[in-house]
């Protein structure tokens, strides 16, 4: 990296690992950007606050480390992660204002933070506090609903019992920490 040219701070842009969606821009020094590889969560350094810290180390929205690429310049860095939440403080996915991301992505998003958070009052939260077995019997319990409707219901119930089971199996990926990309992976795979 040259860090002369830029007085020691280099730029980073952040990206959504599974969508390439842009989720913010920071500043990294040596040491962040060494902290970044060791320990694969994303540290920037606060220019206003003249330290180093780790993106999530307050609200729990971390950026999961995937890939790390420099620019031809050697000058600048795009950083390929996984958001476990709303990347802006402001509680938006992505710091660049409204963002248009799929149903899924939002989903495994508000999903994740149900997860960490446990409200009250949370159906998505009431499942993980019964654990696996619960969130299983659910996906199956579903799945056998979406086959039924598609033998005698309308094309709209079909949808619905579609979006059920397409709901409880994000909540078991979420409760087995398997995030969503690894599905787009899979998926992307056997597309060839």
């Amino acid at each position: 990296m040259d860090w002369r040219k830029m007085e020691e701070l280099i730029p980073a842009i952040i990206q959504n690992g599974a969508t390439g969606k842009v989720l913010m821009l920071g500043y990294m020094n040596q040491e962040a950007l060494q902290k970044t590889q060791d320990t694969k969560k994303v540290w920037l350094y606060s220019r206003s606050k003249q330290r180093l810290w780790m993106k999530g180390e307050i609200s729990g929205n971390e950026l999961s480390v995937k890939n790390i690429e420099t620019d031809c310049d050697n000058d600048a860095l795009v950083i390929t992660a996984q958001p476990t939440g709303p990347t802006c403080h402001t509680g938006e996915i992505s710091c660049f204002g409204k963002y248009s991301e799929t149903i899924l992505e939002e989903l495994q998003s508000i999903i994740q933070q149900r997860k960490k958070m446990l409200p009250e009052n949370s159906y998505t939260a009431s499942l993980f506090n019964k654990g696996y077995e619960q969130i299983a019997s659910k996906v199956l319990e579903e799945a056998e609903e979406v086959v039924a409707a598609g033998r005698s219901e309308s094309d709209e119930r079909v949808a619905e019992e579609t979006a059920d089971v397409i709901y409880h199996m994000m909540v078991l990926l979420a409760q087995r920490n398997i995030p969503l990309e690894d599905v787009f992976a899979v998926l992307n795979e056997r597309n060839g």
